[in-house]
């Protein structure tokens, strides 16, 4: 008689948080840092009804994926290879190309660049991409690395925005934030004259970590050992990290009362440790950088690069002092940086698994930390070769990057629609509700990608 396969009963919600850290972290250099308080800069607060939408949708998206890997020990990705051999195909692609463009090492560069004239910009943002892949080698276990030192810089970072937030911002301000998450900015409903639909687009894809970095999720939950996860195989460093072959394909539990119960108390769980980090954690953080923006230098920033950013932190300076001044494009560098960390870190994983899943799928198993290593060199190899053709203007390559990651998330708004409905016992599929809301992101993605192209 086959033995039964069962769930473990979970932690402590406190026990449980940890993997939207990571998630988090990707945000808060894009969203976060840049393309909102971009927005707020130069049409004000009105259009953060974006951000309350898209940050809902990506967790919708984000929460389906991890139904999956909680229910079968294996990656979201592993499963679409199950649905078609083609699906890695796109996953590999939609992935390399937006997530190869170091917008963010050039952006933290350039930041650098501003604190100290003396050091070339480029040859900044090519140490940051080195000191980037050193980081991803060296530690035991890939995602305690990232996610100690994501946590870290988000917490350090939300103490130094609440202050400078609490010292620059008025009750006024945050009314029009308020009327602002209902879409109204004053003279105009949800989008105002002359808005740049591109930026709109980049910041609504960016509410959250975008494009197919969401689905990095499913490794998160695993590495954790949520649900199904404790049986899972882990991902070490390079230098570090265990190099055996690991089975790709994984399995479910067995359908009995105790697991249906255990099963409903670890939905509960990662549902609201998302809730709480990704989704709360991520809009408090958008709306404080982006009223921060815009008590600061609303109507006055211009268009270019990060020169809102600069104009910012001047007006910072002169209020509070440079040693303020300083200390805040620093902790911009330090997001920034984070991100890019984290960006290399969770595409190299989609990219090297879609990989194996293509090469080694009859075989069943492959050494996923060295085909991991190998990607992230290589990727890292190909953001030099970016800086070394002259493509180094961080707010463009950051939009077009956006751009490329709406249309990707648009496709797995359907896939893990699909995906759930196929592989997932009734029990444990998605209820009509979440259904919905994973049509309606993949439609609004849609409908944004064809007004922006027209445009």
């Amino acid at each position: 008689m086959k033995k039964s396969i069962q769930l473990q009963t979970p932690p402590s919600l406190w026990r449980n948080l940890g993997p939207s850290f990571i998630l988090l972290g990707l945000a808060l250099g894009s969203g976060e840092l840049i393309l909102w308080p971009y927005l707020a800069a130069n049409w004000g607060l009105g259009l953060l009804w974006g951000a309350l939408l898209g940050i809902s949708l990506q967790y919708v998206l984000n929460t389906e994926v991890m139904r999956y890997s909680l229910a079968w020990s294996e990656s979201v990705f592993v499963g679409f290879r199950r649905l078609s051999v083609l699906i890695p195909t796109w996953y590999i692609l939609s992935t390399a190309i937006p997530w190869s463009i170091p917008g963010f090492s050039s952006a933290a560069a350039e930041i650098v660049h501003k604190l100290l004239p003396i050091l070339p910009a480029s040859w900044i943002a090519i140490t940051l991409l080195l000191l980037a892949g050193f980081i991803l080698s060296v530690g035991k276990s890939l995602y305690l690395t990232m996610v100690r030192f994501q946590t870290v810089v988000i917490l350090v970072g939300m103490v130094i925005i609440v202050a400078l937030v609490s010292m620059f911002t008025s009750l006024s301000d945050w009314q029009l934030v308020g009327w602002g998450i209902l879409g109204n900015g004053g003279s105009w409903w949800f989008f105002p004259a002359g808005v740049q639909l591109t930026a709109f687009l980049a910041a609504f894809a960016y509410a959250g970590a975008g494009g197919n970095l969401n689905l990095a999720q499913s490794f998160y939950i695993k590495e954790k050992g949520f649900g199904m996860g404790v049986y899972a195989e882990k991902v070490g460093s390079v230098l570090r990290g265990t190099h055996e072959e690991t089975a790709l394909r994984g399995k479910t539990f067995s359908q009995t009362p105790t697991n249906m119960r255990r099963w409903k108390m670890w939905w509960r769980h990662v549902t609201t440790e998302h809730l709480l980090i990704f989704w709360l954690l991520g809009f408090v953080t958008i709306v404080l950088l982006s009223v921060l923006s815009y008590a600061t230098v609303y109507s006055h920033a211009t268009e270019s690069g990060l020169s809102f950013l600069y104009a910012e932190s001047a007006v910072i300076g002169d209020s509070a002092g440079n040693l303020v001044r300083i200390g805040f494009l620093s902790l911009a560098a330090m997001m920034l940086f984070s991100t890019q960390l984290g960006v290399l870190e969770s595409s190299a994983r989609i990219i090297s698994e879609n990989i194996v899943l293509l090469t080694k799928w009859r075989k069943n198993k492959a050494d996923v930390t060295a085909s991991f290593s190998i990607v992230v060199w290589a990727q890292i190899g190909i953001g030099i070769l970016v800086y070394a053709l002259g493509f180094t203007e961080p707010r463009v390559l950051i939009t077009l990057s956006a751009i490329l990651n709406a249309a990707a998330m648009m496709v797995s708004f359907i896939l893990i629609g699909i995906l759930n409905k196929k592989r997932l016992h009734p029990a444990q599929q998605p209820h009509i509700w979440r259904t919905t809301f994973l049509i309606l992101g993949a439609a609004f993605f849609a409908l944004l990608l064809v007004l922006t192209v027209f445009s």
